[in-house]
């Protein structure tokens, strides 16, 4: 059935039901988990600012988010090992966190999509947009939406 799942986490509550419920998953499928961060890639403005206070900046908000994601993927790592369950973690900086995360599935050669969504309806969607349907607009994989 399926072998390999991919998981997009971000740290938040909601992440943390991706995390039980892939491992248990993972778990009763004998399949591997991929856990991913994909953290938005924000660049400050820089306009009557000197290029190296920017520069200074951009490279302490890599820093955070760099650590921000190994903490994620450490307690899913270790979460997954308890388990029993194989587990990669990858993080990426970027602006396009919904292709980021199809693209990340195509190169880790999964086979499903595991994803929490807010269920914030059609106004908070309107507000907020949504990586599950964004996901689920954009890849040819299966996609397995918990709420």
């Amino acid at each position: 059935m399926y072998e390999h799942l991919l998981v997009p986490v971000d740290g938040t509550e909601i992440s943390e039901r991706a995390m039980s419920a892939s491992i248990g998953l993972a778990r009763k499928l004998n399949a591997a988990i991929t856990g991913f961060v994909a953290e938005p890639d924000i660049t400050l403005p820089s306009v009557g600012r000197h290029p190296s206070v920017v520069l200074r900046e951009n490279a302490e908000a890599e820093a955070a988010a760099a650590s921000h994601a190994r903490k994620v993927l450490a307690e899913f790592r270790a979460r997954a090992a308890a388990a029993g369950v194989t587990f990669h973690g990858h993080f990426v900086r970027t602006q396009l966190v919904d292709d980021a995360i199809v693209q990340a599935a195509r190169d880790h050669h999964c086979d499903l999509i595991v994803m929490v969504t807010h269920g914030r309806g059609a106004f908070g969607e309107l507000l907020f947009g949504s990586h599950t349907k964004n996901v689920l607009a954009r890849s040819q994989l299966p996609l397995l939406v918990l709420h």
